[in-house]
């Protein structure tokens, strides 16, 4: 199980929904996806409506998970793109843009995942 400082992995989950939810982030959804992949337990996935809305997001759950002792292991992506992807290990946080939000549509493909948090 993934552990860093003492935080479990539903709790760096929430954290980050938490850090994007400050930066205003749009339609925030926290999935638990244990059972469904060996991968990963929980995605965390929401929108920014412009390419610097969504830097500031990236930057911000990247800053302040750092200061929990917190770092990616991998980041895929780029704000132009319309799609990051912060891989956290047992986490993996998706900053879209609505567009291509609309297009993946990772809540369907992963439509068996338990919604644990949903922020509006």
């Amino acid at each position: 199980m993934y552990r860093r400082e003492g935080l479990e992995s539903i709790e760096v989950a929430r954290r980050a929904a938490e850090i994007a939810s400050d930066k205003q982030a749009s339609d925030i959804v926290l999935l638990d996806i244990r059972g469904l992949c060996d991968f990963a337990q929980f995605f965390v996935i929401c929108s920014a409506d412009t390419e610097r809305q969504m830097s500031t997001v990236l930057y911000e759950v990247e800053q302040q998970l750092g200061k929990d002792g917190i770092s990616p292991l991998h980041r895929e992506g780029a704000s132009d793109s319309g799609w990051v992807l912060l891989d956290y290990g047992d986490v993996i946080v998706h900053v879209f843009s609505s567009e291509a939000r609309e297009y993946y549509r990772l809540e369907r493909l992963w439509s068996g995942a338990v919604p644990v948090l949903r922020i509006q």
